[in-house]
């Protein structure tokens, strides 16, 4: 969850490393030659197949279709046109993808309470990877969310072995540069780990409820790990929990998909941590996910008049299901012999629809009020209780108002979006270890300059067949410069040539400038030279303009509601 550059730690479920083999850089007289396999703007490997991408991301790649798939991240264009006033990340496909992200968009809409929160681990300087993030935090922030910005000191210190001297150091850093991107202090949460006593007591509750042979499937941790890595991880699920402290509402936390373990953990311990589970049921008996589906069909479908009977009842589903083959019913045989099992025990019991609310975790106190407010028909049991004249949305807000009301916490499940990677200005991955690969944020302007000048591209091996062809720029790492960074509240001047810029201005996002540098690109009137030599002086203006806020903002983050240094220090 931490926006340390996500590339550097990743969780053992997720791989995304991409061969580059970069030779020098196409300038006018296009020596050189980029055969880098590139990220494109979904986050997919260019190659992986055959579809040519618009410059803002909208065809999908087989790489990242796994995380749709396999590991149920949707795609994020199934909710843009719901968001109200999207970030130009968003616009351009930079995020890509989402889960339970629908909630935090209709809190927006509604001007209802949510929460966005990120943690940074202070490793190192922040580079232009981070600022995604922070940008995330503060549009959401400006959108009348919540905001929580952390520092994962507890992590860095027991994950990466820093002392809190560098964590000191570093965590200042990247709190002026929030600060100086736009986060609002007075209206949004600044904390550290160490020091938030809140987290660490919802920590040691969640604790509770997760084991080391979860830890070990999901992060691979085995005998060798210590202790407090793990802590770290309960640590970083109260983070991902912590916005709901006072009131249950829509979170989003935004993270690469590298982080995406986090967040399904987070979601789990979430309903783990709820006094009642909601579902559909049909009888007084429980049923799994694939037992209910196929009873459900079958209720719609059966008349309880051909049964001679006023009512339907489990036997004349079971006799029905006997008499289906199976290939009939689209189920497992498994799953056909626990329907009939149950339904054979259960007899002449009605088969009817209703809402179940199961006991997880809940106090008698709590118990007992939910079936005090549950109004109309219903059943009580030992561990649950079943409702007859409410709807399932209706009976989870319910549920939630009970347990809170009776000291439980309430949680809804986190949502999440998902931002691609950065591809490395000397191709593949951009890391903190190689200089050379990635820009901080706080590198001399001049510096900044040189290192996009030095950049591969996805040019071709001349000027001339680039003319002819039209250059990659969906292999580009120049070109996502300007997708994610230099093409976002600026404006070009027609007046001066593509090698010169004049200064960010408005408070607009400039798609169409992005736009109009993909386009000369792919369609081969932009080279790489000027095409670098425009990036690289946008960038040089962008750090001096970053610098010079970062300054400014000095005295706000002594007022800002952190501690700066750790009382752990010696």
């Amino acid at each position: 969850m931490t926006g340390d550059d996500p590339r550097e730690e990743r969780g053992p479920e997720f791989e995304f490393e991409f061969d580059s083999d970069s030779d020098s850089d196409l300038e006018d007289e296009g020596e050189g030659k980029d055969k880098r396999a590139g990220l494109r703007t979904d986050g997919g490997a260019a190659g992986a197949d055959d579809v040519a991408l618009d410059p803002w991301g909208s065809s999908t790649v087989s790489d990242y279709r796994k995380l749709f798939e396999e590991f149920g991240i949707e795609e994020f264009d199934d909710v843009l046109p719901e968001v109200p006033h999207p970030h130009y990340l968003m616009r351009r496909g930079v995020i890509f993808g989402q889960r339970d992200y629908r909630p935090v968009v209709e809190a927006l809409q509604n001007d209802e309470p949510a929460a966005v929160l990120s943690g940074f681990m202070p490793t190192g300087d922040p580079h232009i990877g981070h600022k995604l993030v922070f940008d995330e935090i503060i549009w959401h922030q400006q959108q009348g969310a919540d905001a929580y910005a952390l520092i994962a000191d507890l992590e860095a210190n027991s994950a990466r072995g820093m002392s809190w001297e560098e964590i000191d150091e570093h965590a200042r850093s990247y709190l002026l540069s929030l600060l100086a991107l736009g986060f609002d202090p007075e209206e949004g949460d600044l904390y550290r780990q160490s020091t938030n006593r809140e987290v660490q007591d919802l920590a040691f509750d969640l604790g509770a409820e997760a084991n080391f042979s979860e830890f070990q499937a999901i992060y691979g941790f085995d005998g060798e790990t210590d202790v407090s890595h793990m802590q770290s991880v309960v640590t970083q699920m109260a983070d991902i929990l912590y916005p709901q402290l006072e009131e249950p509402k829509p979170t989003v936390i935004p993270v690469g998909p590298d982080q995406d373990p986090h967040v399904r953990l987070a979601r789990d311990l979430a309903e783990r941590m709820r006094f009642f589970k909601v579902s559909t049921a049909y009888a007084s008996f429980e049923l799994d996910d694939g037992e209910r589906d196929l009873v459900a069909r079958f209720h719609e479908e059966l008349d309880p008049a051909d049964f001679d009977d006023d009512q339907l009842r489990c036997v004349h589903v079971a006799q029905t299901l006997e008499a289906t083959p199976l290939s009939e019913l689209e189920v497992d045989a498994s799953t056909l012999d626990g329907v009939l099992t149950k339904l054979n025990e259960a007899g002449m019991e009605p088969l009817r629809p209703r809402i179940r609310f199961s006991d997880r975790r809940a106090t008698e106190d709590a118990f007992d009020a939910l079936i005090d407010a549950i109004d109309g028909e219903k059943r009580v049991y030992e561990n649950h209780i079943d409702a007859f004249e409410i709807d399932r949305a209706d009976a989870a807000e319910l549920a939630r108002e009970i347990e809170v009301d009776n000291g439980g916490y309430g949680f809804q499940p986190p949502s999440s979006i998902y931002h691609r990677f950065m591809t490395g200005l000397t191709g593949g991955k951009m890391s903190s270890s190689v200089p050379a690969s990635h820009i901080s944020l706080l590198d001399d302007p001049e510096d900044g300059y040189n290192k996009v000048k030095s950049a591969t591209t996805g040019g071709r091996e001349t000027a001339e067949e680039q003319r002819e062809k039209g250059g990659k720029a969906d292999e580009c790492p120049v070109y996502e410069l300007y997708a994610y960074l230099l093409a976002s509240d600026v404006h070009e001047n027609e007046d001066r040539s593509r090698a010169a810029h004049q200064n960010p201005k408005d408070s607009e996002d400039d798609d169409e400038f992005a736009k109009r540098v993909y386009d000369e690109c792919v369609g081969g009137e932009r080279l790489c030279g000027d095409c670098k030599e425009q990036a690289a002086q946008l960038m040089k203006e962008f750090l001096a303009e970053h610098q010079e806020k970062r300054a400014e903002v000095e005295e706000l983050l002594e007022k800002a509601d952190i501690e700066l240094e750790s009382p752990r220090r010696r």
